[in-house]
């Protein structure tokens, strides 16, 4: 550099000195110190160097930067340029360009600020080596770094080489020097400052000369500051087993490209991992936001006082990392505002219940800078509904390999159980039922336990969960209302599995207020309905309620309030004993001949609830159960003529011998409050039973009464809403019809015409007539507008209404020609079924169209418009024979489901190749000649389900996502199938009855396998070895007849089912002893086998079955506890069978 260059640098460097040194008054000494926040208001400038970077820290004051240089050298250029930088990023930076006190030890507030830092920044400037404090700060550091593998030095050479640095030369040589000279460095400083120079000055960093663009340098030792200090605050997380599709997903919601402010909620029960996910998560996209902070625990500070003061606290302090307090939450969003100010935010807020609300804790959430991200984790759907169901993740229960996973990281310290632990491991899995913290729990229990601890806990916890893990779960219930409590606790005893609609009529009557009831509890994640309008509950959820049940009194279950277990309820029955307080009893009379009485009732006046299976009910009923609002009498031999009905809400005697003639029908006349009544299978029925004084009813149920016919009068039951007449000889419904305004469904038995005033049920969605009187021609009749589901037998509307979602046409036999269904716009589910139409008019114009049924329709000749279904899901045609060929598949890249079974003139499936990678998962190709099917086959890469019969292969490599395939019968296959090698995901292999298969290659890499069907296949002559199935439960190779051997067998510890019958050739089998699950084993006629090595330690086993076998002599069977069938039959060499005196459950032998 020429000297004019050299002045004008050092103008610059000047002026810019003078600018920062006026911009930024506490570049002095003063900023050795914690920075004050008390100013961060006054300006843009101060705001953005006290803030710091927004993530958490294990102590709110601690330094993240110690940034050390000597002042004379570096101040008013590169050292403020780069501390200017590292403060607007928001590092903590602590900064120290002074000399030592005339005391000459380093100040204890020093070496704190060195050992809490993580990253050390030293300048090296010409006279760094003279200064005995930065010497003293480089050999603390040095000495941090050793100790702590997260802290790393940065170092800078400004104006200096790194050579003279190492080697105390050149530049170096004298200031150090002069150093030891002025301060009388002993011999062991000098030594521990030397070391420090040659250490640091070999590391990697930034070397400044004159001529460099310092701004430029000081960003990036920024940007190497941020990778690293991102790292270092990573969240602990747990165990992340299975993890990854849960972050993929919340990820995707997170949408971070997106320019606007986005929210995302995770919800769900206790222990299901949400917290694990947004801790994953938070790891995995916080790098790419400018602040971050994860706040665990919203809930308990909520509960405190301040909560939303301290929460906002929490907030800033997070994304400072320093510790800030504020006075009222006004000021709170005040500062979390201007801290944001302009930058991008990730804030994460974990275990929020109903008390947090966005706007108070945070503000607007306008005001936040674009791109700005939030994640939020409840048990408490409904906290998230400001939301909208497109930003919400329900985390799933883990998949049951990943479980055995998490479980033996805790019961074993190992990824997966010992060989000989794996079968009471999986029981354990088995029972937490994919739910996290329940895994873990139980792996921690039994860790270093010895196996009877281990098979008492099994059966404990079969029952009873871990008391940690209710006590999780029990804080969503703690948080319901009385009402709630009881729909809840009824559900978990009584309903999981029913329909909601019954219980709702009770709950109705009883003021629990269900509808209202069941949302909260589905928004806890206490509760889940299925698309049927069932209810669900995890087995967990379940047996908290039960839990709580019991604890109502642990002795004496009759004190109880709700008794669901048999053995109780029989108990209870049988002494009766009992109080007012028992509300809920179920009984199953099937294994006892007690005859219930009045006596076994008379002290239950409480019930509400009453369910009898199998029983016999006798004596006087007068005065008994006098608050019972749903009576559910199932297959009962005999029912009182004389109950107590009037709180009666549902009555259901499915399966009762009632007649016309049971006095019991005045009873039900008196119960003004009847809701339901359901009497099917209530054979001895001949005609409909009175119930016109029933004004209350809204759902009839006479399924199956098949001796019950007539007319059936319904007109003055106003708020009926399901009529069900399904398999009875009831022909016509009369009354008013048309004023059942609330009449939702009708499902008919033997109608012979439509019922008049159909068309004014502006409420009916769901019509099924599938009796009615076969017409040759359309039949003009009105449907109503509001319908949704259409089933038709006989006869066929000329008009159908364009509502329809679902339409089924069958039995249509005279009918030559459909109405066009063009105008069915909204219809999802077209199935026809026997019906003679040459064509489907309209078909293409179903846009909204997702499954296509079509079955035994002889004369169709071709589905025109098929091609333009692009929302099809499924599509099944069977039985069209003379149907040659469908238009092309290859836009129908929605496609899940393909089913051609026996259409025998079909020579082509156009386009199914093509659809490759898309989502086609199940082919079912049955009796079709259609010759080049195959070579398509093999390019369907989605494949999960896989059925033809009969084809030949082409010897193609099969998809690797299959997870059942089965080839059958495919009697001409030559020899040998597709290499199966890749097929990683497959868990059932069915190629029974392939006579002429000779080779299975591949067989031995298919991990995931758990059953394979393989008999009949009578020219296998070896296997290869199985011992890497791990996972098959199910070998069936019965019929195998040339097959000599089964290599690998003793090793499938998980085998529960061996079927081998008819292996001719067969003459010994490997030892079996370490076959711990084995359920059923069948060798009967092999004929050349003599003996089973390991028999006797079979403990699981069950079946035996070695008819015709040349067996000479049987281990002693007494240890097979659980045998209850032996099949000996025609072992003429067998001389005698030992220990099955001691088989107490042997209940079958031959």
């Amino acid at each position: 550099m020429d000297r004019k260059s050299w002045i004008m640098w050092l103008i610059v460097s000047a002026v810019v000195g003078l600018l920062l040194a006026v911009a930024i008054p506490f570049f002095t000494k003063s900023s050795s110190k914690p920075l004050d926040d008390s100013s961060s208001s006054k300006s843009e400038s101060s705001m953005e160097q006290q803030q710091a970077s927004a993530a958490p820290s294990s102590s709110p004051m601690e330094y993240e930067v110690f940034l050390s240089f000597r002042g004379p050298d570096v101040r008013n250029n590169f050292g403020d340029f780069l501390y200017t930088f590292l403060v607007r990023e928001n590092i903590r930076t602590f900064r120290d360009d002074e000399e030592l006190p005339k005391g000459e030890k380093i100040d204890p507030a020093l070496i704190k600020a060195i050992e809490e830092s993580k990253v050390y920044i030293p300048i090296f400037s010409p006279d760094y080596a003279g200064s005995k404090s930065c010497l003293q700060e480089l050999a603390q550091m040095l000495k941090c770094c050793k100790q702590e593998k997260d802290h790393i030095i940065l170092p800078i050479f400004f104006m200096t080489e790194p050579g003279d640095v190492r080697r105390q030369e050149g530049a170096y040589k004298e200031p150090f020097k002069q150093l030891i000279k002025k301060k009388k460095l002993d011999a062991g400083t000098i030594k521990e400052f030397e070391e420090a120079l040659r250490e640091v000055g070999k590391l990697k960093g930034w070397h400044v000369t004159k001529s460099d663009g310092q701004g430029a340098i000081a960003k990036e030792v920024v940007e190497k500051v941020r990778k690293h200090l991102d790292t270092s605050y990573t969240l602990v997380t747990d165990e992340l087993v299975g993890i990854d599709s849960h972050v993929e997903e919340v990820t995707n919601l997170l949408n971070l490209g997106y320019e606007g402010v986005k929210i995302v909620g995770i919800y769900g029960m206790a222990g299901i991992g949400k917290t694990t996910i947004a801790k994953a998560v938070y790891n995995k996209v916080r790098g790419q936001l400018d602040y971050y902070c994860f706040v665990e625990d919203v809930r308990e500070i909520l509960l405190g006082h301040d909560g939303v003061i301290n929460l906002q606290s929490k907030i800033i302090s997070g994304i400072l990392r320093t510790d800030h307090k504020v006075k009222d939450a006004k000021e709170g969003i005040r500062v979390i505002k201007e801290r944001v100010f302009k930058r991008k935010v990730l804030i994460v807020l974990d275990d929020v219940d109903d008390r947090f609300r966005f706007n108070q804790t945070l503000g607007n959430l306008d005001d936040f800078f674009p791109k700005s991200r939030f994640i939020i984790t409840t048990r408490n759907k409904r906290v998230l509904e400001f939301l909208g169901e497109s930003k919400l993740y329900e985390p799933r229960e883990m998949s049951h390999d990943h479980a055995l996973q998490l479980f033996s990281k805790h019961a074993f310290r190992t990824d997966n159980p010992p060989k000989e632990e794996a079968v009471l491991s999986k029981k354990f899995v088995t029972v937490a039922t994919g739910h996290p913290l329940t895994l873990k729990v139980f792996g921690s229990l039994l860790f270093h336990r010895d196996r009877i601890f281990w098979e008492a806990k099994l059966i404990e916890l079969k029952d009873i969960p871990p008391t940690e893990v209710l006590e999780r779960l029990k804080i969503s219930y703690n948080d319901l209302e009385y009402n709630v409590r009881q729909i809840f606790l009824d559900i978990s005893c009584s309903f999981i599995g029913e329909k909601k609609d019954f219980p709702e009529y009770m709950w109705s009557d009883c003021n629990f207020h269900p509808v209202p009831g069941i949302r909260t509890l589905v928004d806890r994640s206490l509760l889940k309905l299925n698309e049927r309008n069932e209810f669900w509950m995890h087995d967990l959820i379940r047996d908290l309620g039960r839990t709580i049940i019991r604890e109502e009194d642990n002795l004496h279950p009759w004190k109880r309030s709700r008794i669901w277990s048999n053995v109780d309820a029989l108990d209870l029955l049988e002494s009766e004993e009992g109080s007012d307080l028992v509300e809920v009893l179920r009984v199953n009379m099937a294994e006892t001949d007690l005859e219930l009485t009045d006596k076994n009732f008379k002290k239950l006046s409480g019930l509400r609830y009453l369910e009898v299976h199998n029983g016999r009910l006798t004596g006087d009923f007068r005065g008994i159960l006098p608050h019972v609002r749903w009576l559910r009498l199932h297959e009962c031999s005999s029912v009182p003529s004389d109950l107590n009905l009037k709180k009666l809400v549902i009555l259901d005697m499915h399966g009762c011998p009632v007649e016309d003639g049971w006095g019991g029908w005045s009873g039900i006349k008196a119960a003004r409050k009847l809701k339901a009544i359901n009497l099917s299978f209530c054979g001895k029925l001949r005609t409909a039973p009175d119930l016109s004084q029933c004004r209350s009813l809204e759902f009839i149920h006479f399924w199956n009464c098949w001796e019950m016919s007539g007319e059936l009068h319904i007109g003055n039951f106003k708020n009926l809403t399901v009529l069900s007449l399904t398999m009875t000889e009831i022909t016509k419904l009369t009354g008013n019809i048309g004023r059942l305004k609330n009449l939702q469904a009708i499902d008919s038995g033997h109608l012979i015409e439509l019922p008049s005033g159909i068309s004014r049920l502006s409420s009916l969605k769901i019509l099924k007539l599938t009796s009615l009187k076969p017409q040759s021609q359309e039949v003009v009749v009105v449907l109503p507008t509001s319908l949704k589901h259409l089933s038709l037998s006989g006869m066929i509307s000329s008009t159908l209404p364009s509502s329809l979602n679902s339409l089924l046409i069958h039995g249509c036999e005279p009918l030559v020609r459909l109405p066009s269904l063009a105008n069915l716009n909204n219809l999802k589910e077209l199935k026809l079924m026997r019906i003679q139409v040459r064509e489907i008019q309209g078909l293409g114009d179903m846009e909204m169209l997702e499954t296509l049924v079509i079955s035994n329709a002889p004369n169709l000749i071709h589905l025109n418009g098929l091609e333009n279904l692009l929302l099809l899901k499924t599509l099944k045609v069977e039985g069209c024979d003379v149907l040659e060929k469908l238009p092309s598949i290859s836009n129908l890249t929605k496609l899940e489901v393909l089913e051609i079974i026996s259409c025998r003139s079909l020579s082509e499936i156009q386009g199914l190749g093509e659809l490759g990678e898309l989502s086609l998962s199940t082919l079912y190709i049955v009796d079709c000649p259609a010759e080049s099917l195959l070579r398509s086959v093999w390019k369907l890469g989605r494949l999960r389900e896989l059925y033809l019969y009969p084809f030949e292969t082409d010897g193609h490599h099969l998809s690797s996502r299959e997870q059942f395939l089965d080839l059958s019968g495919l009697r001409d296959i030559k020899k040998e199938l597709p290499d199966l090698s890749g097929l990683k995901n497959l868990k059932v292999l069915n190629i029974a009855g392939c006579t002429q298969l000779m080779e299975i290659r591949g067989l031995e890499q298919l991990e995931s396998l758990e059953s394979i069907d393989m008999s009949g296949c009578k020219s296998i002559k070896k296997l290869p070895d199985l011992s890497g199935l791990k996972n098959l439960e199910k070998l069936i190779i019965d019929e195998c007849t040339q097959l000599t051997e089964v290599v690998g067998l003793e090793m499938l510890d998980l085998l529960e089912y061996l079927f081998m019958s008819g292996c001719s050739s067969i003459k010994e089998l490997p030892d079996l002893s370490g076959l711990d699950s084995i359920v059923t084993l069948d060798i009967s006629e092999c004929t050349r086998l003599t003996e089973v090595v390991g028999l006797e330690y079979l403990e699981s086993l069950q079946q035996l079955k070695m008819a015709n076998c040349r067996i000479k002599k049987l281990p002693d069977l007494s240890g097979l506890k659980h045998l209850h069938e032996l099949d000996i039959t025609g072992c003429v060499e067998l001389a005698e069978v030992t220990g099955i005196e001691n088989l107490e459950g042997l209940t079958i032998m031959r």
